[in-house]
């Protein structure tokens, strides 16, 4: 079931204080609603009693919480579940039974497409690793429970507050002599400011359901690091290389086009172009 609700949002609970939920709560400080931020060590995710304190604390809950460490997933699957998959049936029974909103953000890795066609949300997933898998079954057991919920899946995110694709190559593109980077790798990269907004716009609207959001228009890993070299005027030679070169624990899908017709009806904001929203970032941290 999807709609959207009228129930007016005063406070917000922020699980994970990583890049996108560091972001999400300052931005919601901002717009004035009282955030209450919790994390690990003190606040675990897999602890049911932690989880109740959590859903108690405020009017909806905002999961950024995840094991997102892809390649140490291969040996590590049973903390990797318990983190994002068993825990979401906490939550959602947790949020259920006091009736309270949840967003949660999931990922495109739920897919392992090789295609190029545009990812819709009636598209059937095929997780190509651990990581995915894990994520796959979270979605599935917070529907399970039957709680008001959403879930955003989000995908090549970047910000001010982690590790991401950006800084790495920042970083490489600083240290090497020359750089390589995937080329068969399509996506959207996004930060988590427009992350943010999109999901004030979900929590204020109470919207409920799957939905997929990245920015506008696609770009391979290696288009991604030609724009940063650039922009940020750093003379180093940068070659396209296919994703094979590259041997990793994990699997990862070439294609991460989205198709984001669906959200674009709910959102209040027009989603920037992946151009737009880097140079953004990019002008912030030079």
């Amino acid at each position: 079931m999807e709609q959207q609700g009228n129930a007016r949002i005063r406070s917000v609970a922020v699980l994970g204080n990583g890049m996108l939920g560091t972001e999400f709560a300052k931005m919601a400080r901002e717009q004035g609603l009282e955030v209450k931020v919790f994390a690990y060590p003190d606040w675990d995710v897999t602890c049911e009693t932690d989880v109740a304190l959590a859903v108690d604390s405020a009017d909806c809950i905002v999961n950024c919480t995840a094991y997102t460490a892809v390649d140490k997933a291969e040996s590590e699957p049973e903390l990797c579940a318990a983190v994002n998959a068993t825990a979401l049936l906490s939550l959602g029974k947790a949020a259920a039974a006091k009736n309270k909103y949840l967003l949660h953000i999931s990922t495109d890795f739920v897919f392992g497409d090789y295609g190029s066609k545009p990812l819709s949300e009636t598209d059937a997933p095929n997780p190509l690793n651990v990581y995915g898998a894990t994520k796959l079954k979270g979605e599935e057991l917070l529907l399970s429970t039957g709680c008001r919920c959403a879930i955003i899946r989000v995908q090549w995110t970047y910000g001010q507050h982690g590790t991401n694709f950006v800084f790495k190559i920042i970083e490489l593109a600083r240290k090497l002599n020359a750089l390589k980077v995937v080329d068969d790798q399509i996506g959207s990269p996004t930060s988590t400011h427009s992350i943010s907004r999109a999901i004030m716009c979900f929590i204020r609207k109470n919207v409920e359901g799957v939905y997929h959001f990245a920015t506008e228009g696609y770009a391979s890993r290696y288009d991604i690091a030609m724009m940063i070299v650039r922009k940020l005027h750093i003379d180093i030679p940068v070659s396209p290389c296919a994703t094979t070169e590259f041997k990793t624990p994990a699997a990862r899908p070439l294609n991460s086009r989205f198709d984001c017709s669906k959200i674009d009806k709910v959102l209040d904001f027009k989603r920037p172009s992946w151009e737009a929203d880097m140079e953004a970032f990019l002008d912030a941290i030079a």
